[in-house]
């Protein structure tokens, strides 16, 4: 159960980080889990863990770190997009 209830925050988180910056849209349910895991994990390496938690991962830290994580992937995936056309 706890399995489930990391994966069910991690989305959450990278739906919120989706939302603020305005990339949201363009990424489905696994990229959101993705980015919620890992902007977690790197929100935590560089600011720690406070504020409160659910699922063993600071919210506000892992909120910065996801928002982090995919501003920017989707500059090296917009890039490569350009590239391409």
């Amino acid at each position: 159960m706890g399995l489930i209830w990391s994966l069910i925050v991690g989305a959450i988180i990278g739906v919120i980080a989706g939302a603020i910056t305005g990339r949201g849209s363009s990424m489905g349910w696994i990229a959101n889990i993705v980015a919620g895991l890992v902007g977690s994990w790197l929100g935590q390496a560089i600011f720690g863990s406070w504020g409160p938690s659910l699922a063993g991962m600071a919210i506000v830290p892992s909120i910065i770190g996801a928002i982090i994580l995919v501003l920017v992937v989707s500059f090296f995936v917009g890039r490569n997009k350009q590239a391409a056309s």
